[in-house]
């Protein structure tokens, strides 16, 4: 085959363009005034250098329509800028402004590693954020993989994908098109999955050794991920923190409120298509007056979610997470999974002249003849508490996770960890405790970014220098154990009830709690 002399020169062109661009880079020879290139199975981007590590943001993983499963995103020409994150799902809350969501736009990933086409494999973790399947955002400072990437050497992910009405409407009932819509918020977490197997490998990072995590939302997220048989071979951990709520949503439940929304629109199931010219905020007034009127409204704290989360179907999704356990298909995936010692518990810290006697007063309303019980139970558990703590412990995450444990234990073949996060917060300690969220600065090791809940204190950098290590051992090994800076850490069983204890002293505790949490709620 001939080729003119200027099609020769423009691929010669391209060639060196490329071979330049995105040659094997590592951290230490970066230069923090080039933009680093990465070619993806769209088209390339360029980031930027960060203290040393790569940074992407907003990368396209994806894109879809209304109440649709996602499909690849649209390729480009030449080279996507990637400096700045993407925009973020709708959602109505007073912390994120308007002007940065994007229905259309939002499907983006965020990547931070220390080398990229150097032939290395490096672990990578994929965060999932909290806020339920309602709101929240992966653009969060105190979730920025900068620090992970740069103490552990492993490649960090970030997504933002599809919440609440527009990622979790079951319209199933309007016709065979819309058989996935109900889950379609989890299945943009599958793809970002499925683009990690085909891109992170020219970002440094290995395929076959991923591990998702997330607290509250984004634990539950983690969870139901492993009972989705799309997801399975696409992670290889799972670590859950603080999310062990309970999910009532059945295909009937989610299917009523679909065809319930529906009707608040004046619509038909035949009609189902004309959603996608009615505008989000008529949406979320229609889905907010069906929840109302079939489950009324949820309150915080409760132990069960309804409404717009992921409906167990059977194929896209084979159960809820949590109930106990898990689906069979991710038996083999290590689990590392705790809460916080008062999560949302509203605690009485404050209160510095509280007694004994008017804490028991307080708990004979929720505990009456049983009161006794469980102050002796709590004695047991936590040694040296005050009645401040007998208020504010975790009555909610905790007896749940205990019971995802137990079942997790005995279905599993692989190892099954468990940690109690009981520091608490020197920053307005007067009332917050160990509070929900918490842990997130400190398994990431920011800190620095987060002062306002941990303080800056050397006991916070200590502690989140033990957390992190051992978030990142379990990332890079499927054990989180820490030589030199904890006790040994032995898999959990029902028997042992091993427990790692963070706080100032780390320790490992055995059943410490269960017969407490009997109390509190049944937990087997």
């Amino acid at each position: 085959m001939r080729h003119s002399s200027k099609s020769v020169v423009v691929c010669l062109v391209s060639v060196l363009f490329y071979s330049t661009v995105c040659r094997s880079q590592t951290s230490p020879n970066a230069d923090p005034d080039q933009k680093p290139i990465v070619q993806t199975s769209s088209g390339l981007i360029s980031g930027r250098v960060e203290d040393g590590i790569f940074t992407f943001r907003g990368i396209p993983y994806a894109k879809a329509d209304r109440f649709m499963p996602p499909q690849d995103p649209d390729a480009w020409d030449g080279v996507l800028e990637c400096d700045a994150f993407g925009p973020v799902a709708r959602q109505i809350v007073a912390w994120i402004p308007d002007s940065t969501m994007d229905e259309r736009k939002l499907f983006s990933v965020n990547v931070w590693t220390q080398g990229i086409r150097d032939g290395r494999k490096r672990p990578v973790m994929l965060w999932l954020h909290g806020g339920g399947f309602h709101v929240g955002s992966s653009n969060d400072p105190m979730t920025y993989g900068k620090a992970l990437a740069k103490k552990g050497d492993v490649v960090i992910v970030s997504v933002n994908h599809r919440l609440n009405i527009l990622g979790f409407l079951d319209l199933s009932g309007c016709g065979p098109k819309y058989s996935q819509s109900a889950n379609v918020g989890m299945l943009d977490i599958v793809k970002a999955l499925e683009w990690i197997q085909r891109n992170i490998g020219n970002f440094g990072g290995n395929p076959s050794d991923v591990t998702i995590f997330g607290e509250s939302g984004g634990g539950g997220k983690v969870g139901t991920l492993m009972c989705m048989p799309a997801a399975k071979g696409l992670f290889h951990k799972a670590i859950i923190q603080s999310g062990t709520l309970l999910s009532v949503m059945t295909r009937e439940k989610s299917r009523n409120l679909g065809l319930a929304v529906l009707e608040k629109l004046g619509l038909t199931p035949d009609e189902a298509e004309k959603l996608d010219t009615i505008s989000y905020l008529d949406l979320v007034k229609a889905g907010n007056e069906a929840i109302s009127e079939i489950s009324g409204p949820r309150k915080p704290g409760s132990p069960t979610m309804f409404g717009f989360a992921p409906s167990a179907d059977g194929e896209v999704l084979l159960q809820q997470p949590f109930s106990p356990g898990f689906a069979e298909l991710s038996k083999d995936v290590p689990l590392l999974i705790g809460t916080t010692l008062n999560e949302l518990m509203k605690t009485v810290y404050g209160e510095k002249d509280l007694t004994l006697e008017k804490a028991r007063e307080r708990l004979e309303k929720e505990y009456g003849g049983r009161t006794d019980q469980f102050i002796g139970l709590f004695g047991k558990a936590y040694p040296g508490h005050t009645p401040q703590d007998l208020l504010s412990i975790d009555t909610v995450f905790r007896p749940n996770t205990i019971r995802t444990a137990d079942a997790r234990a005995a279905q599993a073949s692989a190892p099954t960890y468990a940690y109690l996060l009981a520091w608490k917060s020197p920053v307005d300690s007067a009332s917050r405790g160990s509070f929900h969220g918490l842990d997130i600065p400190l398994a990431f090791n920011t800190v620095d970014l987060r002062p306002d809940w941990t303080g800056n204190s050397k006991e916070a950098w200590e502690l989140a220098g033990k957390m992190s290590s051992a978030w990142l051992n379990f990332a890079k090994m499927g054990n989180p154990n820490v030589k030199g800076q904890l006790p040994e850490w032995k898999p959990y069983t029902v028997k042992n009830g091993a427990t790692m204890v963070f706080d100032n002293e780390c320790k490992i505790v055995h059943n410490h709690d269960r017969e407490l949490m009997r109390l509190i709620k049944p937990i087997d």
